[in-house]
């Protein structure tokens, strides 16, 4: 059993011992404690808010080459520790080791794109309506970050926030879950090995009330969430009172494959297997729902439930397993309430997922739950979000019904279509409400370079990974005149002393 990690915070360039410790369980093992670590006061938190405040105006204007220099160092960190990485993060969050190295390149990858990016343009130069000016589109970071992130993807996610902000001459206040807290921490240090400066990333350990005190402050000018609506609400309501403030909030999600009348088959049952159960069902785009043309149901449902029974649920160290435990007890307890409230609302129930444990284990592992049922009105089970392998297969008659039923609910973030037929896919594409669209794909599998984002309740607007920069910037303009007089746009006249 390895030792326990000591969490410390990382305020102004210093680790620093707290108070008010909590443990990092891991999941697999439940009895084994990944480390211990404190939870910032309101102490600490203004001591990290003065240091951002100190180090903002110096960090926005060193070069933007600099900065992205900064981040080719940590690529190597991160290629250098991968594996250790990894290995923490399956035993941290429960995510099969295979998934969590996959994760580790993701997050890679966003610091290589990062990296990329900072030597390409930034701004436009626009024509004026006078030809001895020259007009101009330029971009200035707004300031302090708070960075709050989940734990369910601990290092690609703050990667895909931190990477962007810190590039266009933000610093950052990082909060990460208080179910990852280990991988968090390791993030912090990579940052430090690459050489980036005292003050531009500040990392505070603790609860949603760590959070909310950095919401709260009027010197927070982003806020950067990936999390459950009713936290991104309760930021985004809170941040209202604050006029020089913006806030990304990427939330919840009742995702959905759809397998349209013409798919092959055995194509969408490995795209709903994927969808459905990778980590688990715990990523904000996992498929809860599988959406079936009536022809195709008998036979898909067969298929799926078979493929199911294959599919291997254990230790997250284990590269032999498809998927690990939940995140905690909690997390078991909500899914099996959510089982038995689909049974209540008269659903035919295919596999009645159970608590378990694989040999050696002691953690926190439940099987798939597969149900069958029509797109009633008030089915509360095929319209609220479960983060678990929790699974409704619903027929349907035609691609307006379809639609009608992915849309009816209150979240918009993943969708994947099943079909062979190009008018199918555009269809879909433009009928449903959704921030991430696949063809012959899972509704899982994002790539850094696309944004990352929803509708509804599933986002506001303001995507992660590559469609972060609107957010974090601010656009000015800026008009220069070459001539050597004043002339003025619109036929204006720049006369002072007469009409």
């Amino acid at each position: 059993m390895s030792t326990a990690i000591q969490g410390k915070h990382f305020i102004a360039g210093h680790w620093q011992a707290g108070s008010n410790l909590f443990e990092s369980r891991n999941p697999s093992q439940w009895d084994e404690t990944v480390g211990l670590f404190p939870c910032a006061n309101s102490t600490e938190v203004e001591t990290a808010l003065l240091s951002a405040q100190e180090t903002f105006p110096i960090w926005r204007r060193t070069s933007r080459i600099h900065r992205a220099e900064l981040f080719l160092q940590l690529a190597k960190q991160i290629e250098l520790r991968l594996d250790e990485i990894a290995h923490l993060m399956a035993r941290e969050c429960g995510k099969n080791i295979l998934e969590c190295r996959a994760e580790v390149i993701e997050g890679l990858h966003m610091v290589q794109y990062v990296f990329g990016t900072a030597r390409m343009s930034h701004g436009d130069v626009l024509a004026s309506e006078l030809p001895e000016k020259d007009a101009f589109v330029r971009r200035k970071p707004w300031g302090i970050a708070a960075v709050i992130t989940p734990w369910n993807f601990p290092f690609a996610v703050p990667l895909w926030m931190l990477g962007p902000s810190l590039l266009e001459g933000n610093v950052a206040i990082f909060k990460p879950s208080e179910d990852s807290p280990a991988v968090g921490q390791l993030i912090v240090e990579l940052f430090q090995q690459a050489g980036f400066p005292q003050g531009t990333i500040q990392l505070l350990h603790g609860d949603g009330t760590v959070g909310q005190q950095l919401v709260e402050d009027a010197r927070t000018n982003v806020v950067l969430f990936t999390g459950s609506f009713e936290v991104g609400q309760k930021i985004q309501l809170e941040s209202a009172s604050h006029f020089n403030r913006i806030v990304a909030a990427e939330m919840g999600s009742k995702s959905a494959v759809i397998v349209c009348e013409d798919a092959r088959l055995d194509l969408a049952v490995r795209a709903a297997i994927l969808s459905s159960f990778k980590t688990t069902g715990q990523r904000c785009v996992s498929a809860s729902r599988i959406l079936v043309h009536e022809s195709r149901i008998e036979k898909f449902i067969k298929d799926f439930c078979e493929m199911a029974d294959r599919v291997q649920f254990g230790d997250a160290l284990n590269q032999r397993c498809f998927a690990g435990p939940l995140i905690h007890h909690g997390a078991v307890e909500k899914v099996l309430q959510y089982n038995e409230l689909a049974k209540k609302e008269g659903v035919t129930v295919h596999r009645d997922g159970s608590t378990f444990q694989p040999a050696g284990n002691k953690g926190c592992f439940l099987q798939p739950f597969i149900y069958q049922t029509e797109a009633k009105p008030g089915l509360r089970c095929i319209r609220e979000e479960v983060f678990g392998p929790h699974v409704a297969v619903i027929p349907f008659r035609n691609d307006e019904h379809a639609a009608q039923i992915y849309n009816a609910t209150d979240y918009g973030l993943s969708m994947a279509v099943i079909t062979e037929n190009y008018r199918k896919m555009r269809f879909f594409r433009e009928e449903c409400d959704f921030g991430m669209g696949y063809v012959n794909l899972p509704c899982i599998g994002a790539e850094v370079h696309l944004p990352f984002g929803g509708v509804k309740k599933s986002g506001n607007g303001h995507p992660s990974a590559a469609g972060l920069i609107e957010t974090v910037t601010h656009k000015i303009s800026w008009t220069v005149n070459h001539g050597e007089e004043i002339r003025m746009a619109q036929g204006l006249t720049a006369n002072i002393t007469e009409n």
